[in-house]
């Protein structure tokens, strides 16, 4: 087997396949945020990334390279993804980790199921790294990966990078599995975080729990020194600004306008649909806002943007059903014939039509109750090469340290919220000019570049 002196461990595959009439199945990039963040940095690197491939009970035997990349596909069974991925990672992991947003659930199976495919992760990567490698392992479905992958392959160099927030102790201590979590993710040379408040957590918790030795240069356990820090991750800039001036995106821009009804505002919001993002306080906020008379259907509307996910849980379902029945209720009871209050795209959208609709924009509202960083933040701010636009951020988003000029907001304070949507809507245009010219400086000096780079040299000392 070919191998690789730098390899990404992902749960996922930076690719997605679909199947054409004819039952060939053809496998395209992925346009998810963790890919469009390392694609830049990898394509020409010769590196391989594992992962799994989408694709249950159905692994392929050969995939595609992507841009010099290898791709190396770990099979998930039906039981693996409903345990494992559906349960563990995302209904235990994913809500705690996001200030218990909603309830976790502790089940054992799901435990063992996490295990074994951390094993099975773990046992792909030794295979596929050469003598000294880099391994850089990605995010929290992956976390008893590093100490594994050290016990089978002393000889790599192992990064982590935690893409989510890291919670507090407190919380973090409800975990029945805390210790073989904080153990795995102790097996890394250097583990990253978005926020120095993680990385605070994670010294905390293993002194607490594992009786480790914090130090000024790291944490000592078992007689190795396990480093941490803050990366911020960032995005393509020069990508989407690209996007932004070309000649196709400014038309559509102006055509989505004009299909809005030339609003003399819009506010744009584009989430995942997940609890964590505040889909449904930030239409409370917007029904609010016209029932005060504050704005207007006349002259202002929003487009929501929610791309599906985990549709196969039943949290994800039920605030699905709940943001599609608020949308109707503010439309029935604001809109008028010909104009909605909300328009409501409830599917994927691709870069260019996105990037459209940033520049389309007046106002983006990033409003998550906690979320690791959110680059679709940066994403706007890049967009508007113009130099117009505003964008409200969430106080609980890891972006709001970086983004300091923007509109910031608690959301859940409501009748603050709402007297921000009124500031950023009827601000100076000169004053929003220079709060974006800050934003667009700082996105230019740390980009998707910037933080690989300094990631990367972190964990080989080079």
């Amino acid at each position: 087997m070919l191998t690789s002196s730098l390899v990404v461990v992902s749960s996922r595959l930076p690719i997605d396949g679909t199947v054409t009439p004819d039952g060939v199945t053809e496998w395209r990039r992925d346009n998810g945020g963790l890919v469009r963040a390392m694609h830049p940095i990898l394509r020409d690197t010769a590196a391989a990334w594992v992962g799994w491939s989408g694709r249950v009970d159905d692994t392929p035997t050969k995939l595609p390279d992507l841009d010099g990349m290898h791709l190396h596909p770990v099979p998930l069974s039906t039981a693996d993804y409903e345990d494992y991925y559906e349960g563990f990672a995302n209904s235990t992991l994913w809500p705690l980790y996001h200030d218990a947003v909603e309830q976790p659930a502790h089940h054992r199976r799901w435990w063992e199921a996490y295990h074994r495919v951390n094993q099975r992760f773990a046992e792909a990567t030794a295979r596929v790294a050469a003598k000294g490698a880099v391994v850089w392992v990605q995010d929290y479905h992956l976390q008893l990966v590093p100490a594994m992958l050290r016990r089978m392959r002393p000889d790599l160099r192992i990064g982590f990078f935690m893409h989510v927030s890291f919670p507090p102790g407190e919380l973090f201590m409800q975990l029945p599995r805390r210790v073989e979590l904080l153990e795995g993710l102790l097996g890394a040379d250097l583990v990253g975080f978005q926020r120095p408040g993680g990385a605070r957590n994670f010294a905390w918790l293993a002194g607490h729990a594992l009786r480790a030795r914090n130090t000024h240069r790291g944490i000592e356990y078992e007689g190795r020194l396990i480093r941490t820090g803050a990366f911020p991750i960032s995005i393509n800039v020069a990508e989407v600004e690209t996007l932004a001036r070309n000649p196709r995106t400014i038309a559509r821009a102006k055509q989505l306008r004009a299909d809005l009804g030339d609003p003399a505002r819009v506010i744009l919001a584009v989430d995942r649909l997940d609890y964590i993002k505040g889909i449904e306080q930030r239409l409370k906020v917007y029904r609010e806002l016209l029932a005060d008379g504050r704005i207007k259907v006349t002259d202002t509307v929003m487009v929501q943007v929610a791309v599906p996910s985990r549709q196969r849980v039943g949290h994800y379902r039920d605030l699905a059903e709940r943001i599609e029945r608020e949308v109707g209720r503010i439309n029935g009871d604001f809109g008028k014939l010909g104009a909605a209050a909300v328009h409501y795209l409830n599917q994927a959208i691709k870069p260019p039509e996105l990037v459209a609709l940033y520049r389309a924009a007046d106002v983006m509202a990033v409003t998550p109750l906690r979320d690791g960083m959110n680059l679709l933040a940066k994403e706007y701010v890049a967009a508007r090469v113009d130099g117009g636009g505003a964008l409200i951020l969430s106080e609980f988003a890891g972006s709001a340290a970086e983004l300091k000029h923007a509109y910031l907001v608690n959301p859940h304070d409501v009748d603050g919220t709402k007297d921000t949507f009124i500031q950023a809507l009827e601000a100076d245009p000169a004053d929003n000019r220079k709060r974006m010219r800050a934003m667009r400086r700082h996105v230019h000096a740390h980009d998707v570049q910037r933080w690989a780079h300094s990631y990367l040299t972190a964990l080989t000392g080079s």
